[in-house]
């Protein structure tokens, strides 16, 4: 089922989530609206926050693959380890339409989450995998990409997206 997407400035959209305690059938479901929901994303999602549809709980689904259907599922996903190499990527949010921003994150990340089968997996991740799992543990802690930005990068972020919301 496709999920509305909270539009910032929403409340929980800052709110940090809740650790997961098991997966679920009731988790599972979870993640698949959240696939439904990236997959129905204009210019379709690489990745989305169960926060993003109004669920505080840390889970995230990732699908950077050209041919789709490869989605990665995770619950309480983290950065185990970080490369020194940094990446710039454009990053976007259905939170915030309309507006993006370089953000440079590190090149390659290992990840450790639970897995579909409740089981603890790590995985590594590079190019825009590792951007998109590490944009989508910032939405988990309550934080945006444009977070990331100076504080004069965000406020002309922010103002250019009020104007094109009043237009």
């Amino acid at each position: 089922m496709i999920r509305d997407i909270l539009q910032w400035p929403d409340r929980r959209l800052m709110t940090p989530a809740e650790t997961v305690a098991t997966v679920t059938d009731e988790i599972r479901a979870i993640w698949a609206d959240m696939i439904d929901t990236m997959e129905a994303m204009p210019g379709q999602g690489v990745g989305l926050a169960a926060p993003q549809i109004g669920v505080l709980q840390r889970l995230a689904v990732l699908d950077c693959s050209q041919e789709r259907g490869q989605a990665i599922r995770m619950a309480n996903p983290e950065i185990v380890v970080a490369s020194e190499t940094r990446n710039a990527h454009e990053e976007a949010s259905p939170c915030l339409p309309g507006v993006s921003a370089e953000i440079t994150r590190p090149a390659r990340v290992t990840v450790r989450f639970f897995n579909t089968e409740g089981e603890i997996e790590e995985r590594a991740f590079d190019g825009l995998w590792a951007t998109s799992v590490q944009h989508q543990i910032d939405h988990l802690a309550g934080r945006m990409y444009f977070d990331n930005l100076s504080r004069l990068k965000r406020a002309r972020l922010l103002k250019k997206a009020e104007k094109r919301r009043g237009r």
